[in-house]
Formats: structure tokens, C-alpha cells, sequence
């Protein structure tokens, strides 16, 4: 279960109180904490995390003066690690279009440095969790199909659809060899 919260939740003697209630609420289910303020990095968190079983969600979203920083860190058996996208332009603004804030596509070599988080992330976990939530205009299953290729170093079948749309894709595809009946796109 995925505890979000928004950059304006700062680790204060409240609010991890509040985390601390909701471990002990939800105790049966494994926990991750999404927190978006710096001070959420400050001594002492990573063992509060521990001391109560909660993941930490090692994510990447646009960096301001507090945000929490890139990283790649364990605090329980659960791995997790979220991309937001880094649409600096629209991130703390009020937005007409739905999800404007995630319009983010990430280019390969923003990736790798979190191909190799994910890495360390994985060898410290029991289960590891890699979301990408730059959704807009399906721009997270690209990213997602980009760095499962480059993971298991093979092409993957993809939908012709999405190659279409994003040709950046291209390298990353299996050849067509079946016809779209017989292609499967069972990731797990």
C-alpha cells in the first residue's frame, strides 16, 4: 500500500505520528511512504521508517529548493521507486488539462541513472516496485517499455499502436514476426 503525500506534508513530530498510526492501522499490508519534501531526508527518518516496517518510495519529480532528492534506498522488504516526470513548467501550477503535470517523456539517458537506483534498490529488497506515473498521453508505458528492454537487455513486443505514436520506441521492439493475433504482451 502506497502511503502519498504531497510536497506540503513535511516530517514533523505530527506527521510522523500520523505514519506511525497508520503502520500500526495497517499493519497486515506491506507500507511504502511517498513524501515529497526535503526534511523527509533529514537524520533519523530512514530509522523511523525501519523501526516500523514502512518502504520508502525512491522517486524523481521536478527538483526545487526542498524536494526530496533522487535516491536509491531500502527501509523495509519492500523496494519501490516512482517517476513523476520533471515538467518543471507545470508542477505547481493550477492546470486545464487534466494531468498536465506528468506530461513528461522521459529521453534514455535520464533514465540510466535510474536503471542503476533500480539496481541497488532491487539487491536490498525482497520485492521491488518500479512505477512510472508521467501517464499523460501514455507516456508512462513508453518509459516502462524502455527500461524493461534495456533490464533484460531484449527487444520486447509492444503494441504497433505505440510504435506509431512514439517511434523512440523502435530500438526497443521485437521484430514483427507474429501477426498481432499471436503477439503477446504478458510483461510479468
Amino acid at each position: 500500500m502506497l502511503l502519498q503525500f504531497p510536497w506540503s506534508f513535511r516530517n514533523t513530530d505530527e506527521n510522523r505520528d500520523y505514519v506511525a498510526q497508520l503502520a500500526d492501522q495497517f499493519a497486515e499490508m506491506p507500507l511504502v511512504l511517498e513524501v515529497r519534501h526535503g526534511s523527509w531526508s533529514e537524520a533519523g527518518t530512514l530509522d523511523f521508517l525501519e523501526q516500523r516496517n514502512i518502504g520508502l518510495c525512491n522517486i524523481d519529480q521536478p527538483l526545487f529548493k526542498r524536494s526530496v532528492a533522487p535516491s536509491a534506498l531500502t527501509t523495509s522488504a519492500v523496494g519501490y521507486v516512482r517517476l513523476h516526470g520533471r515538467n518543471y513548467k507545470s508542477w505547481f501550477t493550477e492546470n486545464k488539462f487534466a494531468g498536465e503535470r506528468y506530461n513528461y517523456l522521459y529521453s534514455v539517458e535520464e533514465l540510466e541513472p535510474w536503471l542503476d537506483r533500480i539496481k541497488t534498490v532491487e539487491q536490498s529488497a525482497q520485492d521491488t516496485y518500479v512505477v512510472t506515473n508521467n501517464h499523460y498521453l501514455g507516456k508512462a508505458v513508453v518509459n516502462a517499455f524502455e527500461m524493461l528492454a534495456i533490464l533484460r537487455a531484449q527487444p520486447l513486443p509492444m503494441p504497433p499502436q505505440l510504435l506509431e505514436r512514439y517511434p523512440e520506441l523502435k530500438p526497443f521492439a521485437e521484430e514483427e514476426r507474429k501477426t498481432p493475433e499471436q503477439s503477446s504482451f504478458d510483461l510479468s
